[in-house]
């Protein structure tokens, strides 16, 4: 296949793609390349001027955009918001959810309040997005490509307090399974890919010390962070048309960390 045809095979005209968490570190970066490609991309996170100046400045791809304000713990908000991008687009092919919360705290020590909130942002709140734009893809018989943002730390515990985060993650990860084996009739493809520790401004606010990112690359194979751009490779490739076959899967993203472990 020549290099042209492979460049080609990445190519998203026609797409909508709803990006919910679209204009954080991980997000912004997605929902670049997916505009890039050729995608229209709707970007949604709780803060409405954000969403909506990024998608603003996404317009400069030449594709659609639309800039929401949504909240993935409360049920209501998300099925307005769906309702209103399918409504507005005629429907939605491309679901990417990056929207995620991380509280670290001693197991013994974690509040009742933040357990939940974990659970509820990072794991029902993907199921309640995967619902609402599920639904519509079934019922326009086209079928769509659903892609969670997962993390290394859904498969190996962690010393700092990530009861919740872990455990919000590894459920995720049977979700996806669980859409995948239940949609495939549909042609919905439900995959996730699971980044480890990238080089982000949250991530350098979250470390106050250097030295602590020196160490989480010293012990990672590839010997670096990823780069937020590595993430969205990996959802492109889930949503493009290269990626068809494959569903149920998850991709980590991260430097061999989980080979390694």
């Amino acid at each position: 296949m020549s290099e042209e045809r492979v460049r080609s095979a990445f190519r998203l005209d026609g797409r909508r793609a709803f990006v919910v968490g679209g204009y954080g570190g991980i997000g912004s970066a997605i929902c670049e390349l997916l505009a890039a490609e050729g995608a229209a991309v709707a970007v949604a996170g709780r803060s409405k001027e954000r969403a909506a100046d990024f998608a603003a400045e996404l317009s400069r791809h030449g594709t659609a955009t639309i800039g929401c304000a949504l909240d993935v713990t409360q049920r209501d908000s998300v099925a307005q918001v769906v309702a209103d991008v399918a409504q507005e687009w005629s429907g939605i092919d491309i679901l990417v959810n990056c929207a995620s919360m991380l509280v670290t705290e001693k197991a013994e020590d974690m509040a009742a309040e933040d357990w939940c909130a974990v659970i509820e942002a990072n794991l029902t709140g993907a199921f309640w997005l995967s619902q609402e734009v599920g639904r519509r893809m079934i019922a326009a018989g086209s079928g769509g490509r659903i892609i969670h943002l997962s993390s290394v730390r859904s498969m190996a515990g962690g010393r700092n307090g990530f009861a919740a985060y872990g455990s919000s993650k590894a459920g995720l990860n049977l979700l996806v399974k669980q859409l995948a084996t239940e949609w495939g009739r549909h042609g919905i493809t439900v995959n996730g890919v699971a980044p480890g520790f990238v080089q982000t401004e949250l991530v350098e606010r979250a470390a106050q010390d250097r030295r602590f990112l020196e160490i989480v690359a010293a012990r990672t194979p590839l010997g670096r962070l990823a780069e937020p751009t590595e993430v969205a490779a990996a959802v492109l490739f889930f949503a493009s048309p290269l990626a068809r076959f494959i569903t149920g899967q998850i991709l980590f993203v991260d430097g061999g960390v989980t080979a390694s472990q």
